[in-house]
């Protein structure tokens, strides 16, 4: 198996898209008995790939127009010539269990770039508006394109999940929503690198939902929530094709004063996160009891994550510590 799987890691990392929809179809899987496998292909691309592309988080609640605005985006892009691959999060279908795939429906591309690639994923009734293989699915885009988009469910206020897996993380909202107070109310005006007003085609509505957020911004830095880092409010419009040029310049902009030691930190401690949250959706209070607490845990992540190892494979060797526990009590 470990020659297949470098095989494809190989293939995925050459931007070949059935090996990525192969290799996105490995990491989704929910069976306990798969994330043996997920850990080594995770490792095999970590080790096959000349590059690991930049991840843009697009968030925001229903109605903004994140999808149309991630097109926009990804159009953008792909002009400037960068290869982008986008993870458009869904609601699931109480039906299937599947994606709606609404997300892909309304956003078009051509299914012939082959510089292009869109998977769309169902939350699984997951909260914070992702789904729980989303870091596994993020490293897989990363390794094939140059840009990763990721465009949350849209579930209401409480999407902070994002932080995780982006390396800028874009706040939409549209003028006249009143969603900044929720927003403020439920900490995610404290997560934003860029914060975006859409559909500005309302022009008098949007100046002024940009200033509610600047306002919240300003009493954010003054109750010492936020650091006084400048974060762009921007102005856009996804239907007119407004604005598009300057949010993907305040992302790159973003991205660079990152500098590596910031996005090397930013990603650790995003795959720390997602290997204590693997951790818990299995094994629960008990098993986070048994390793000493949610700091202690933490602290045996950091450990493995910082050796390299993916977070899924971290979070299986978390379990198989909290077994030996039980084991020798």
């Amino acid at each position: 198996m470990s020659d297949a799987l470098t095989a494809l890691a190989r293939r995925v990392a050459a931007g070949e898209k059935g090996a990525v929809a192969r290799a996105l179809d490995t990491v989704e899987d929910r069976r306990v008995a798969s994330r043996a496998s997920i850990a080594a292909l995770l490792a095999e691309l970590a080790r096959a790939s000349g590059q690991d592309g930049q991840r843009i988080g697009i968030t925001g609640p229903p109605g903004a127009g994140k999808s149309t605005l991630v097109a926009a985006i990804a159009r953008a892009l792909r002009a400037s010539g960068r290869s982008v691959g986008v993870l458009a999060v869904d609601p699931t279908s109480v039906r299937s269990g599947g994606a709606l795939l609404g997300d892909r429906a309304r956003m078009g591309f051509d299914p012939l770039d082959a510089g292009l690639f869109v998977r769309s994923a169902a939350t699984g009734g997951d909260a914070g508006g992702l789904t729980f293989a989303a870091h596994a699915i993020v490293a897989v885009l990363a390794t094939a394109y140059d840009v990763v988009l990721i465009e949350t469910t849209g579930v209401g206020q409480s999407e902070t999940d994002i932080e995780r897996i982006a390396d800028t993380v874009v706040l939409v909202v549209q003028p006249g929503s009143g969603d900044t107070l929720q927003f403020l109310k439920a900490g995610v005006m404290e997560i934003p690198d860029v914060l975006v007003v859409n559909k500005a085609d309302e022009d008098a509505l949007a100046r002024r939902a940009a200033g509610d957020l600047r306002s919240a911004l300003s009493s954010l830095s003054s109750a010492g929530v936020v650091s006084m880092r400048e974060v762009p409010v921007l102005l856009t419009s996804a239907r007119d094709r407004t604005g598009i040029d300057a949010l993907v310049a305040a992302v790159d902009a973003h991205h660079l004063a990152l500098g590596a030691d910031g996005l090397a930190l930013r990603r650790t401690r995003g795959a720390v996160a997602s290997a204590v949250a693997l951790f818990v959706r299995r094994h629960g209070e008990h098993g986070v009891e048994q390793l000493g607490g949610l700091d202690a845990l933490r602290a045996l992540a950091a450990r493995h994550v910082h050796v390299g190892l993916p977070h899924v494979a971290v979070a299986v060797l978390l379990g198989e510590s909290l077994l030996g526990e039980s084991q020798r009590a």
